[in-house]
């Protein structure tokens, strides 16, 4: 049985390997005509992301569905939980070694004890944030992708201009409950390379 769930786990991780190479860093739902880097660098994000996912099975399977991995342009940030520490220092350790990297954003937190009700909370205000931002449209939705931890909300993509980063925070700032949010968005201008 238990290879039966393993083999059906790892045919669900490569399907959704191939749905996030042929759409975007982001996963599902994100066109690649909306998202300002090249098609290189599209794929060089892909391909730093995808080889910090196999690192990290590889030293323990319970990665791949606690720790969350984005790279933009050669930055990886990192978010999820982990048991103690050290895992936090060791994962930070292991991004940085992958070749391209331009930097690491490490938002992974010590794990406590569950609580459901503050785990359902960062879900609404997550679902909250993800409506807003879809139906403003001074904003361009595909370039985004949203994490909630406590309340704390972080945001990560890439901005045509510093209006719509601005738009983008101001959202967030304006669901009820959340208590911080850490943007990290980029400017296209901020890119190394990017689409004519």
């Amino acid at each position: 049985m238990k290879k039966f769930l393993l083999f059906i786990f790892i045919l669900f991780f490569l399907h959704g390997c191939v749905g996030t190479a042929s759409k975007g860093v982001f996963g599902t739902g994100v066109s690649i005509a909306f998202d300002p880097r090249t098609v290189g660098t599209q794929i060089d994000d892909s391909i730093m992301q995808k080889n910090l996912v196999a690192r990290l099975t590889l030293t323990d399977k319970k990665y791949l569905l606690t720790i969350g991995i984005k790279v933009i342009d050669g930055r990886f940030f990192l978010t999820g939980k982990v048991d103690n520490p050290e895992e936090k220092l060791q994962i930070t350790k292991m991004a940085w070694e992958t070749k391209g990297t331009r930097s690491v954003r490490n938002d992974i937190k010590i794990k406590e004890k569950f609580n459901f009700k503050a785990s359902a909370k960062d879900l609404l205000i997550t679902s909250q944030l993800r409506t807003a931002i879809i139906f403003n449209k001074k904003i361009k939705s595909a370039n985004y992708s949203i994490d909630t931890y406590k309340k704390k909300i972080y945001v990560y993509g890439i901005a045509i201009t510093q209006d719509e980063r601005r738009e983008v925070i101001n959202e967030a700032k304006q669901i009820l409950d959340v208590e911080d949010v850490i943007a990290s968005i980029l400017l296209i201008e901020d890119l190394s390379r990017q689409k004519n």
